[in-house]
């Protein structure tokens, strides 16, 4: 090997060495002891030293229980803390974490013990910023339980009751919007239950149950998303009573038409209603239709009504087949179509129920036939006029009964023709005479008397005599008559029975000539 030779392998193996050098890291060097520092323990002993807390030490094993979903281990865990621990900076955390672990765990016993804890916690801890949170999961433990319309309605009623609450006593709170929309929602599954129940009435005729069914969802849940269905059924119900009443018998005409006055202005104002209130919703058409039909004028709504009820339907998500489809699965209500605008009703109005309507009815047909009664209520002010001569009778007023004037000349005032002259009634102003008219052009000819003449009477008949005895046949005198010999005599014609149809008396034709019989 040369000397050359053995440099360059000599340079190769110093870069070589030199770049393995270069990347060995920093922190693989080795690194100098550092010097403990003179610690004074006595004055603060957790002062700049790490430890662990046993209260902290609990509540962090909980939580991590609780992650995995072993919610009897986390709730010991928390319990262990609350009583051996009692002035921990935890325990306000650990008691909410507690009813936390029965609502995560589901289930209706657990739940109740979930709302047994929350309201512990709202107890214990009022002004707390988490006491909001634990009212607002014990009106979703209602919320989650909820049944369908025409199921049990006990969990809508605590659900709408709880999330009030958390409104009213919190409402300072982040959680309010939530609450308020949750509250739409319930509200809207308790107003399609009562119109549902109203329908039912109204399709059995009972209109006093389905006008108080009706008339508190309208007056308690105003953004019901058939509101405006609900108005109109409510106008339907006072119809339907007024052609009951056009359909009784017995009642004076004075009493029905002051009861169907009555009952189709009520009908009326709620067609109205559907109009004004409600002026974008999918029937008010069919309310318009129904006004004219009975020829009443139809109201038109405000600016301020037809922006407010936009708003409305426009917040309103729609019902896909996806919806209807899961509704149909899924235990509890569907409640898409609850409206997203609008202060839900905090303070529940009077319920009205089925009694009252009665005795609103009965109020009515007392005021009407007091009315009708000559000297009643509101005589004076309705007084009906009497009808003419000529004018048809009326059902409040009828016409004077027919009087009959005796003719002279008769007997009885009848004529020869068995026909009667029938006097106008009284009350008739007598026609004038056109010679009492000044301005008359055509004047009266002949005798101003206008008394009939006496009818002229029928010759008398002459008497009959009978002198045919009873059971004897008188006999025909021949001579007078000389056509009654030689009638005797005559022969008698023969009957000419071409005509008949007779199967003895037609020829036969063709084969039938060859059958003697």
């Amino acid at each position: 090997m040369s000397g050359k030779q053995l440099m360059r392998r000599i340079a190769a193996a110093a870069s070589v060495l030199a770049l393995s050098l270069a990347l060995v890291p920093a922190e693989a060097k080795t690194k100098a002891p550092k010097k403990k520092k003179n610690q004074d323990l006595s004055a603060n002993p957790l002062g700049d030293v790490k430890s662990r807390q046993p209260d902290k030490e609990l509540f962090d094993k909980a939580m991590t229980a609780m992650k995995k979903g072993r919610y009897d281990v986390a709730r010991l865990d928390l319990q262990t803390l609350l009583n051996t621990y009692q002035e921990s900076e935890y325990q306000m955390r650990a008691k909410l974490a507690v009813g936390d672990s029965w609502f995560k765990e589901g289930g209706t016993a657990a739940l109740a013990q979930a709302e047994a804890e929350y309201k512990d916690f709202i107890t214990f801890f009022p002004n707390a910023p988490e006491a909001a949170e634990a009212q607002m999961k014990v009106a979703d433990i209602y919320y989650m339980q909820m049944e369908k319309p025409d199921r049990d309605f006990n969990n809508a009623v605590r659900a709408e009751q709880e999330y009030r609450a958390m409104v009213d006593q919190f409402p300072d709170s982040t959680l309010v919007p939530r609450a308020k929309q949750k509250l739409r929602e319930v509200q809207e599954v308790l107003g399609e239950r009562e119109f549902l129940i109203g329908q039912y009435y109204n399709s059995r005729m009972n209109w006093a149950g389905s006008i108080a069914r009706l008339q508190t969802v309208a007056d308690t849940y105003p953004l019901y998303s058939k509101s405006d269905q609900l108005w109109l059924t409510i106008g339907d119900d006072y119809a339907g009573e007024a052609h009951a009443i056009q359909n009784a018998r017995g009642l004076p005409g004075a009493v029905r038409e002051r009861l169907e006055q009555v009952y189709f202005d009520k009908a009326a104002a709620a067609y109205g209603k559907v109009i004004t209130r409600y002026p974008m919703a999918p029937h008010v058409e069919e309310a318009r239709d129904r006004l004219v039909a009975m020829n009443r004028p139809v109201p038109e709504p405000t600016q301020a009504a037809i922006a407010e009820n936009e708003a409305e339907e426009g917040s309103r998500q729609p019902v896909r087949f996806t919806d209807k489809t899961l509704g149909m699965i899924k235990h509890g209500p569907m409640v898409v179509e609850a409206a997203h605008v609008g202060d839900p009703t905090m303070t529940p109005p009077k319920r009205t129920i089925a009694p009252d309507i009665t005795r609103e009815n009965q109020q009515i047909f007392a005021s009407a036939i007091r009315g009708a009664q000559p000297g009643g209520a509101g005589t004076e002010a309705a007084a009906p006029k009497p009808t003419g001569a000529n004018e048809p009778p009326r059902s409040d007023q009828p016409q004077a009964p027919l009087q009959f004037e005796n003719i002279p000349g008769g007997e009885g005032g009848s004529t020869s023709i068995g026909a009667s002259i029938v006097s106008a009634p009284a009350s008739a102003p007598a026609a004038a005479k056109p010679e009492d008219d000044p301005n008359a052009v055509v004047k009266t000819v002949g005798p101003a008397t206008t008394t009939l003449p006496a009818p002229e009477a029928a010759a008398p008949a002459p008497s009959q005599v009978n002198d045919i005895k009873p059971g004897s046949i008188p006999a025909q005198n021949t001579a007078d008559d000389p056509n009654a010999a030689n009638a005797k005599k005559a022969k008698k014609p023969k009957l000419d029975q071409s005509d008949e149809s007779s199967s003895k008396k037609k020829k036969k034709k063709g084969l039938s000539k060859l059958n003697p019989f």
